[in-house]
């Protein structure tokens, strides 16, 4: 069997929500060992609710929202809070690579756990903090979720329709902003793999999502202009929208980036009367005219599913694709190829499917070997064979509740 690109690399995760746990798990279904740190007092508040569906879970191994989001790791119960906990984390750090956390910035610097701390025990150790606004500048105590980084990063103001409110974005942000934790998170590996130095790494989620928007704040800063949301359309490109097809809530996407490719796709609608006109015969005049263009392309679309309307302008070298629901997702055949989707058994939810990761390596690929962990699953294993502590100590520990 393959090994994967982060085999003999120990991660240490103390993170809650999306943001952390979704950087831990893409270095897990790349190989990586993840033990995440839990206790009662402070689960992981997937396991209990989804934020972004309102959805409440009974019990700490009922949820399908923590289950996606942990694939592949260990889990263990250490109370943060008690002194001796501090100390128990310390002994983990101690033998492992690579610490995540997402507390407020400041916290685990007064559980006695902030990086310097842990680089006296681990001295190249690369250590993630991940905030709303970073650990450090005047904003650094901001808490947040993923409404809010979207927010602060410039992206739901400029996502939406010009009539309407800018876009309420969910866990997509979240999983963009751990997305770029965990590259850093590679990065530092590897630098410490080059020069032993380990790595203090801070994450602004807000600033995670503005960077995806860089044209516009340069657009700001050199000419002045705030740029506006504007539905699906481009500022140059015309057609460039999402057109309504035959059926319940179906929509094609099409997109026409110049003269050779219009003329392709006026041949495709069969050569309509109303394109003879001089009011679509370049960008331009398309950009100028863009809402009769996109009223008269949808008397075509309208009469045509969105897989036939995607097929005959494919045919035609049109860029254009359906919009897919969640069910099309599932049964798309070029998704199921790939492999896009891998059902998982779990001990209390049963068997899920759930996304397999969407990229593909040759010689060290990244998989699903088993489900998230149950609460408190892999306790013997981790105090008991990596920490080689006595039963005694184990005990004595759980009776003074800092495992637990």
């Amino acid at each position: 069997m393959n090994r994967g690109a982060l085999e003999g690399i120990r991660v240490v995760d103390s993170s809650t929500a999306w943001a952390g746990p979704f950087v831990s798990e893409l270095m897990a279904l790349m190989g990586a060992e993840v033990i995440k740190v839990e206790s009662m007092k402070r689960l992981d508040h997937s396991r209990v609710i989804s934020l972004s569906t309102r959805q409440r879970f009974t019990g700490t191994d009922q949820s399908s929202v923590f289950n996606d989001l942990n694939f592949n790791k260990l889990d263990v119960k250490i109370n943060l809070s008690e002194p001796k906990g501090a100390e128990l984390l310390k002994r983990l750090v101690k033998v492992s690579d690579v610490v995540i956390q997402n507390f407020r910035p400041g916290v685990m610097d007064r559980l006695g756990l902030g990086y310097e701390a842990l680089k006296e025990v681990k001295a190249d150790i690369i250590y993630l903090s991940s905030s709303a606004r970073g650990a450090e500048g005047p904003e650094r105590s901001y808490v947040g979720y993923a409404p809010s980084f979207a927010a602060h990063g410039g992206l739901s103001y400029l996502t939406g329709y010009a009539d309407g409110m800018p876009a309420m974005m969910m866990g997509e942000i979240d999983l963009i902003s751990a997305t770029t934790s965990a590259f850093a998170v590679v990065a530092a590996l590897n630098h410490r793999q080059r020069t032993g130095e380990g790595q203090y790494i801070t994450v602004s989620s807000s600033e995670t999502i503005a960077v995806l928007i860089g044209d516009v704040l340069l657009d700001y800063t050199m000419n002045g202009r705030v740029q506006f949301r504007d539905g699906n359309r481009d500022e140059i490109m015309a057609p460039h929208n999402c057109y309504r097809c035959k059926g319940d809530d179906k929509w094609v996407s099409i997109a026409i980036s110049n003269d050779e490719e219009w003329r392709a796709f006026i041949d495709a609608i069969g050569n309509p009367d109303w394109a003879k006109g001089e009011r679509f015969q370049d960008t331009y005049l398309r950009k100028e005219n863009e809402e009769e263009l996109d009223r008269l392309i949808t008397q075509w679309t309208i009469s045509h599913t969105h897989y036939e309307a995607t097929e005959i302008l494919q045919r035609a070298g049109v860029a254009a694709a359906p919009s897919f629901n969640s069910e099309e997702l599932y049964n798309d055949p070029h998704l199921k190829e790939r492999g896009g989707y891998i059902e998982v058994e779990h001990p209390v939810i049963g068997k899920k499917a759930a996304f397999a990761p969407s990229w593909k390596f040759s010689k060290t690929p990244a998989k699903i070997t088993r489900h998230a962990p149950l609460f408190g699953e892999h306790d013997d294993y981790v105090f008991g064979e990596l920490l080689e502590m006595s039963q005694e100590e184990i005990k004595a520990l759980i009776d003074e509740k800092v495992i637990d």
